[in-house]
């Protein structure tokens, strides 16, 4: 993709100082088994690295949990390559400007979102969050947080590598920041309080494929998609299937437990925001 030699001011690195301050930041101890309990056992060890889980894990069915105030940049020794700096940095800004000006048609500001890289755990408005939950908003904040060893993950363990599989992803955790804006989550956490489980899941998935669409939005209008983005985009979305990865886990597919989608739906989801670069073509949650 080419996005050029892009900075950010909304970008706090926080690598270098592993574990974030230590702890689990303020999280009781039982609000955390349980909730490492409810990801095991709807995704199994492997379903704990989907796409954005960090951000239904500790913004959607638990709520807002307490922990300390969240850090500044981190003061230790940067442990990002110049490579990661550049995606990460170039992407949020590509974001930023995307958003900015589809806000703007529409007789709206926008809020810009800050991106925070981090090792193994670091504190959050929404609680503790660790690399194990993958890349999450956090609505308490607005911000996103990345473990850039997801990256690697995503590439080894997934098999989707490319920049453009990796600029997906922060442009998935970008599109929660949008549905925060426009009060679609608070929306949906309502609906889901008086809903089953199931019909619950459900509501999360749409909120997934609209994040994913937002993504195809946003990729659409940058006009910097190169030959083999398209593909790296769809590998990414596919091996993050709800059902592909129940089956990685060697586990029955279950559809009432599905939170982010099938496959299919997914790389679909990702589709339709490329193909029109219209975020009211994304109207699945809600």
């Amino acid at each position: 993709m080419r996005l050029g030699d892009r900075d950010s001011d909304n970008f706090i690195d926080r690598t270098g100082q592993r574990g974030g301050g230590g702890g689990m930041g303020g999280m009781s101890s039982g609000i955390f088994l349980l909730l490492a309990r409810f990801v095991f056992n709807k995704f199994g060890i492997v379903g704990i690295l989907i796409l954005g889980l960090g951000y239904c894990a500790l913004s959607g069915g638990l709520g807002g949990l307490t922990g300390g105030s969240p850090q500044g940049a981190s003061s230790g020794q940067s442990t990002l390559t110049e490579s990661e700096l550049a995606l990460l940095r170039g992407t949020l800004e590509s974001t930023d400007d995307v958003w900015t000006e589809i806000f703007a048609q529409a007789g709206a500001s926008y809020r810009e979102p800050e991106l925070v890289a981090y090792e193994g755990g670091t504190q959050t408005a929404c609680g503790y969050g660790q690399e194990v939950m993958g890349p999450f908003y956090c609505p308490g904040d607005s911000r996103i947080y990345i473990d850039p060893d997801f990256f690697n993950e995503l590439s080894s363990r997934f098999g989707a590598p490319g920049d453009f599989a990796a600029r997906y992803v922060i442009a998935h955790e970008v599109g929660h920041h949008i549905q925060n804006l426009e009060g679609t989550l608070a929306d949906v956490q309502r609906q889901q309080q008086r809903v089953s489980q199931t019909q619950g899941n459900q509501l999360q998935v749409g909120v997934e494929l609209q994040a994913d669409c937002y993504a195809g939005v946003w990729a659409a209008r940058t006009g910097a998609m190169e030959p083999g983005d398209l593909e790296e985009g769809l590998r990414a979305a596919e091996a993050i299937g709800d059902d592909t990865l129940q089956r990685q886990a060697g586990q029955a597919v279950r559809p009432e437990s599905f939170t982010h989608g099938t496959s299919a739906q997914r790389m679909e989801a990702l589709r339709r925001g490329l193909s029109r670069g219209d975020p009211r073509m994304c109207n699945y949650a809600g």
